[in-house]
């Protein structure tokens, strides 16, 4: 008897990736992993697209942090049926706009029978700023973190949420940044912030967490990019967050004996951007039998190869090769079977 054959697809948050560096354009890569493995893990980050979104049952949404953690072979993601999921908002967000966003959420629970429980206001403003590295990333930083850890506790501790959606208001975007990121050239300015807000309640409290941002509607501009269009589609990011939330894993101490809980042990392969190879994740797991699968197009901000950290990997230059590796190492093939060029057996020096 085969084990499921469990798949982890990465693409890191806010390094300027050419697919999953913008509102939801890695979802297609996902479906399509999905579709020749058992198992799929992945992260918000390639799964959330503002208010499009693609659930599937073999596909398990964790955030960042806590992948890392899994990765490090610290947690083990225990599935569940459905979570009863939090939503906190930014004292910050006005009252028109903090409007918009519950009645997405309401929308939710009348048209996609989500499980909510009572909202949370911040008790203060959590004071979002953006920052972009030297190396082109962006990231951020929180002027007021212990609100939103309160705020996390009380709907924990009162609502019983399972889940924890974040809601902050970020700086509404201008600049010649932002404006090559709608015209699919740049990175997402706010991605990296995002990140930096959803690890903070993970770390303290072990259960799932996303962020969805709180901005201004936008004007209306034709040359938005398709891969950045999701985010032109209405007043909030909210609807992908609750939705990926509602069935995401909940954490578990990977070295205990539960049974029926995913560890960093039973991952058969991974695909990763090719000069995206630097991060935790992908350096603990490649101390495992996991494969690695890396992708030369999908280029990054980053630039770190898995040969220049001495990582054993298979190069492709797609996804639609990607697939094409994950089918073989699924099947038991050897990559060098399916060439025209079969090298003779050679004696072991």
């Amino acid at each position: 008897m085969t084990r499921p054959y469990t798949v982890v697809a990465l693409v890191p948050t806010g390094i300027g990736a050419e697919i999953g560096g913008y509102a939801g354009d890695a979802i297609p890569v996902a479906r399509a992993i999905a579709q020749v493995c058992d198992r799929l893990i992945t992260h918000p980050n390639v799964l959330n697209g503002a208010q499009l979104y693609w659930s599937q049952p073999n596909v398990s949404y964790v955030e960042g942090y806590g992948l890392d953690q899994f990765a490090a072979g610290r947690w083990g993601l225990r599935p569940v049926h459905q979570n009863r999921v939090g939503l906190i908002l930014d004292k910050a967000i006005e009252p028109d706009l903090r409007l918009r966003h519950l009645q997405a959420a309401d929308a939710t629970r009348a048209t996609l029978g989500l499980d909510l429980t009572d909202y949370v206001v911040t008790d203060e403003p959590l004071g979002v700023s953006l920052r972009t590295s030297e190396a082109g990333a962006s990231w951020g930083t929180l002027d007021n973190p212990d609100s939103l850890l309160r705020a996390a506790e009380r709907s924990i501790d009162r609502a019983g949420a399972e889940a924890i959606a974040i809601v902050a208001r970020f700086p509404d975007e201008s600049g010649d940044a932002f404006d090559r990121y709608r015209s699919g050239q740049g990175v997402d300015p706010i991605a990296g912030a995002e990140a930096v807000i959803s690890h903070l309640v993970v770390r303290q409290f072990q259960i799932p967490a996303a962020h969805a941002p709180a901005l201004s509607p936008l004007p209306a501009d034709p040359s938005v990019s398709p891969r950045a269009a999701a985010e032109e589609l209405g007043y909030t990011f909210l609807p992908c967050v609750l939705v990926g939330l509602s069935r995401a894993p909940q954490f578990a101490d990977a070295s205990t004996g539960e049974e029926g809980i995913v560890r960093s042990r039973d991952i058969d392969a991974i695909v990763v951007p090719e000069t995206a190879c630097g991060g935790s994740a992908i350096l603990n797991l490649s101390q495992t039998a996991a494969r690695i699968v890396a992708v030369r197009n999908n280029q990054t901000q980053m630039r770190v190869p898995p040969a220049a950290l001495g990582i054993r990997a298979i190069t492709v230059n797609s996804y639609l090769e990607a697939l094409g590796a994950l089918v073989a190492h699924r099947a038991g093939i050897s990559p060098a079977a399916l060439s025209p060029h079969l090298s003779p057996s050679r004696p072991l020096s």
